[in-house]
């Protein structure tokens, strides 16, 4: 099977290593070069790098909207493309190349979170499930019928980070499944998602990360771990701005106004919240690194001795 492989960042890197354990793949495609780092010099995709370290061709347009990109893709006479985490929406041109489609690996149980950001977004909103599907694409932002899915539970304290990682080797894990079966001869029948249960998950911006106190405390939690490691929370604690990277929910009654700091101890600091309060674990200073609630309570003594 003549595989064309399209992906980016480091979660589409398990399943780039399935596909090339299950078929020929014949090219990558990837997101160009980028600026990164505090030199700003251009950086290659997790994808690209896995793909030139095993001799695989690496396309990069900026676009596949072009007659340009669709004849470079025919040439490569793909039998299938799969597409995982690649950044851009493929026209139905592009779909309609490869001889049996495109599948495409997404990181939730669909229809609930399709979009940009399905990690986050699930542990944001609390679930305590999430997956990952294998989907049939189509013309729609993640629409397609889906041919194989693994469900997963979400731990309590779990990060986007943590599940993540999980989340790319089980995506890994379904896609080489899925190719396992075509090439026994067994096409996976694929199964319409349900009008009901669709939701939308939105990329996630820097200016979320900027914590309400007056939200219930279980609701920040959930902003922590699913912020975490990226753009990290932030709050302020007695006068000073700080980045939280761990927290827990305190179901406290109080009647201190949000914001407020209820206790500061090795266990934590505890801020008040709009219902309950905040137990803040590990946070960073500006710039300092992430240090545990006792460390921090060690370099403000005013804090530690209130």
């Amino acid at each position: 099977m003549r595989i064309v492989f399209a992906g980016t960042p480091e979660f589409a890197v398990p399943s780039l290593r399935a596909a090339i354990s299950r078929g020929e793949v014949v090219a990558v495609y990837t997101q160009p070069d980028r600026p990164a780092g505090r030199g700003r010099e251009l950086q290659a995709s997790p994808v690209k790098l896995e793909a030139l370290k095993r001799g695989i061709p690496v396309l990069q347009p900026e676009t596949l909207k072009t007659e340009l990109s669709r004849d470079a893709l025919r040439a490569l006479k793909p039998d299938l493309m799969i597409v995982v985490a690649y950044g851009q929406i493929l026209p139905q041109k592009i779909l309609d190349i490869p001889a049996y489609g495109c599948w495409n690996v997404h990181a939730s149980l669909l229809p609930r979170w399709r979009g940009a950001a399905p990690i986050q977004r699930a542990i944001e909103a609390g679930d305590r499930e999430t997956g990952v599907c294998l989907m049939r694409m189509e013309k729609g932002l993640d629409t397609g019928p889906v041919l194989l899915s693994q469900k997963l539970a979400i731990g309590d304290e779990e990060t986007a980070g943590e599940l993540h990682d999980r989340l790319a080797e089980l995506g890994a894990q379904t896609l080489s499944d899925g190719l396992g079966l075509w090439r026994a001869g067994i096409r996976p029948v694929a199964q319409p998602q349900p009008e009901d249960g669709a939701t939308y998950a939105h990329k996630i911006e820097k200016h979320e990360a900027k914590l309400d106190w007056s939200q219930p405390s279980p609701t920040l939690a959930n902003k922590v771990r699913a912020f975490h490691p990226w753009p990290i929370a932030e709050g302020e604690v007695a006068g000073e701005r700080v980045r939280i990277h761990a927290a827990q929910s305190l179901p406290l009654a109080h009647g201190a106004a949000p914001g407020t700091l209820l206790v500061a101890g090795r266990d934590g600091i505890d801020i008040a919240c709009g219902e309950g309060a905040l137990r803040i674990r590990s946070l960073q200073r500006d710039g300092g690194k992430p240090v545990s609630a006792a460390d921090y309570l060690n370099a403000r003594r005013d804090l530690k001795t209130a």
